[in-house]
């Protein structure tokens, strides 16, 4: 279980999300949705333990892996993609040996499609090729709690496909997904729970009881009264 307590952070003196109550069930599969600047990658950076909590708590129910949004990596080093995969060995306090990391890393590549790619360089990968990788990572650091910053931003409909199914597997397994998706139309085809977010809470649980028009709707105008420099009122529930 992940739970929320009057969770407030900020960037300085701004508010990047206010007064979060409400918990992420274990085994749960959750999209964070909003509007820009909604707070959205800020309450996943949160309960990764990488911004920390202005007021408020975070209850944590277990070892968390993290992936980035992918625009925001270093693709510039001269690593070959069993190296990145094996970080991911490597943060899950090394509980392999070598020789059964190297089978698990040749395991994960193909399982996300990169069968033969051990040796290549990451530079020279797609940008659908490079977020296969970060998935197979993801697979070797084999934690209960999965947290994904924009996933699938910039892929093609057959690599989202594939990638989402991986995600259904990690659900199925037990696994707490949670994920910051921009596509409410494939939040509402494969997650079945959401969070609508606008730095205040606007809604929180079944998807097509959170995705309404008018939820939507509550959620634009939040965020335009932000940026308009006029917080609104704590009116969400």
């Amino acid at each position: 279980m992940i739970a929320l307590d009057d969770l407030t952070c900020a960037h300085g003196a701004h508010p990047a999300i206010r007064h979060l109550t409400g918990r992420f069930a274990p085994g749960s599969l959750t999209a964070i949705v909003g509007p820009n600047g909604a707070g959205k990658t800020t309450l996943l950076r949160a309960i990764a333990g990488l911004h920390g909590e202005t007021t408020g708590t975070i209850t944590r129910g277990g070892r968390i892996a993290f992936l980035p949004q992918a625009s925001t990596l270093e693709r510039a080093f001269p690593l070959s993609c069993a190296d990145v995969v094996a970080m991911g060995a490597y943060a899950a306090s090394r509980l392999f040996g070598p020789a059964a990391d190297r089978n698990r890393i040749a395991q994960a590549l193909a399982t996300v499609g990169l069968s033969g790619y051990a040796t290549r360089l990451v530079g020279t990968l797609s940008g659908g090729q490079f977020q296969r990788l970060l998935f197979a990572r993801l697979m070797l650091q084999d934690a209960p709690i999965l947290l994904l910053d924009e996933p699938f931003a910039n892929l093609d409909t057959s690599t989202t496909a594939d990638l989402m199914r991986l995600l259904h597997q990690w659900h199925h397994a037990g696994r707490t997904v949670i994920a910051v998706l921009h596509d409410t139309v494939l939040v509402e085809r494969e997650f079945p729970q959401a969070l609508l977010l606008a730095r205040d809470l606007i809604a929180w649980g079944s998807t097509d009881t959170t995705l309404t028009d008018a939820n939507l709707c509550r959620a634009r105008d939040h965020a335009a009264a932000w940026a308009a420099g006029t917080p609104p009122l704590r009116d969400a529930a």
